[in-house]
């Protein structure tokens, strides 16, 4: 019977540690590693039930991918109900996903003080910001967290010292408290390995699309208790209306509590454009120099080259704003740069960024454009077909074969050959960057 079992968990300081065992067949989706988050708060005195939390955030969809139990000694009863309700929307969504069945020695119902704190997962982008704008009277601490996007790993220390000093200038800025989280989520388990056998049935990589919704907020749970978090919101990604198979979602995030605090996915009622819209007025009427940070390639400012960069920097400039004025080296000449990038598959796009350059496309067919460069790239752009521009950016057959290759694979041949293949990826985003 497949099975992962949470050994013990335990707290030290602001230290979080679990080890987990595994059946045979799931050892594949494991590393040596424990299970280790790292917290600005002490968390010695949450209890063990809360505790769990930030790891079985982490194993359970594995778990539901191979229709595999989880075993661990205590768990908040709330958080084990939420379980129940993500694993119902994520096996909707996902066709390749079994499910399974969490056994707890005891399940624990905590009552702790009514606190009225919020907080808000944070980076600067345009989602969050939109959040802390629509929230702001709420005062929430922003929260920031190491072990996705930017790694726990010695190469990232330079980009986790950027994003916390640009997060704790903008809530120095606005009177706001600030958490940070360092955690080996995606060390612990052999994302390699995950991302081998599941990207075929998703259109990002495996936390993208399954795992980053339950498992981010997961990962806060013992520092909400120990600040008395009753409100965690997550700015949405997606808008109604695109039913992608993702990983964040208001039928995933909204579903996520534990005792003491609700989770929100928040602003899916808007587009990405109508929240640059929020941002906006926001900055016409309290913050003239704020920037937003949405770069792919950079943590210490925009580059201004990259897909992301130019796609918000058109954006900005569709709800009235000067990209420059705001974090994004950009002028008229640029257009012609986008366009060719998206002529030539420069860019590797899914879905994800397929729905946002629609979303751009619509506003413009509503905004007069304010020079000859704007006018021809969007004249160009209404004409253009998207699923085309997205089709024709796939990623490179030799790393689609990698990946089927190393389905069949053992584990320590693939995970040794896994970093090459990351070398010689990131070397191709680099070329494609920069032309």
């Amino acid at each position: 019977m497949s099975s992962i079992v949470i050994d013990h968990v335990s707290a030290d300081g602001t230290t979080l540690e679990s080890d987990v065992r595994t059946s045979a067949d799931l050892e594949r989706f494991f590393t040596n590693e424990p299970f280790r988050t790292d917290y600005d708060v002490p968390i010695e005195d949450v209890p063990e039930g809360i505790l769990a939390i930030p790891v079985l955030a982490q194993v359970c969809p594995v778990a539901w991918a191979n229709g595999a139990d989880v075993y661990v000694d205590e768990v908040d009863t709330t958080f084990a109900n939420a379980l129940e309700d993500v694993k119902t929307t994520l096996c909707s969504m996902h066709e390749f996903l079994e499910g399974g069945t969490l056994y707890a020695k005891e399940t624990v119902d905590i009552d702790p003080e009514a606190s009225g704190e919020s907080g808000l997962l944070f980076t600067g982008g345009v989602d969050s910001t939109c959040s802390y704008v629509r929230h702001r009277d709420e005062s929430p601490t922003l929260i920031s967290i190491r072990g996705w996007t930017i790694t726990p790993e010695p190469a990232d220390d330079d980009n986790w010292d950027h994003l916390r000093s640009r997060v704790s200038s903008f809530a120095e800025d606005h009177e706001l408290e600030t958490a940070f989280l360092e955690s080996n989520m995606l060390s612990f388990l052999a994302h390699p390995m995950l991302l081998a056998h599941y990207k075929r049935y998703v259109d990002g990589a495996w936390y993208s699309s399954v795992g980053h919704g339950l498992g981010l907020l997961g990962l806060c749970a013992p520092m909400a208790y120990a600040r008395g978090i009753e409100d965690l919101y997550v700015a949405a990604t997606h808008w109604e209306g695109i039913d992608l198979e993702w990983g964040s979602r208001p039928d995933i995030d909204n579903h996520v509590r534990w005792a003491g605090t609700q989770c929100h996915h928040d602003g899916y009622e808007l587009t990405r454009q109508e929240r640059l819209d929020v941002i906006a007025d926001y900055i016409r009427d309290e913050a003239p120099t704020l920037e937003l940070q949405t770069c792919n390639d950079r943590m210490d400012g925009n580059c201004g080259e990259c897909e992301k960069c130019y796609r918000t920097a058109v954006g900005l400039s569709l709800s009235g704003l000067e990209p420059t004025a705001h974090g994004y080296p950009f002028s008229d000449h640029n257009y012609r740069e986008i366009q060719a990038a998206l002529e030539d598959g420069q860019w590797v796009l899914g879905q994800d960024e397929r729905h946002m350059w629609a979303d751009i496309r619509e506003r413009a067919r509503e905004t007069e454009q304010n020079s000859t460069e704007a006018a021809a790239f969007f004249e160009w752009f209404e004409q253009a077909d998207l699923d085309d521009l997205v089709s024709e950016s796939e990623p490179p057959l030799s790393h689609r074969l990698l990946r089927a290759g190393a389905r069949n694979a053992p584990a320590p041949v693939y995970n040794t050959v896994y970093p090459a293949w990351t070398t010689a990826k990131s070397g191709l985003r680099r070329v494609r960057s920069s032309r």
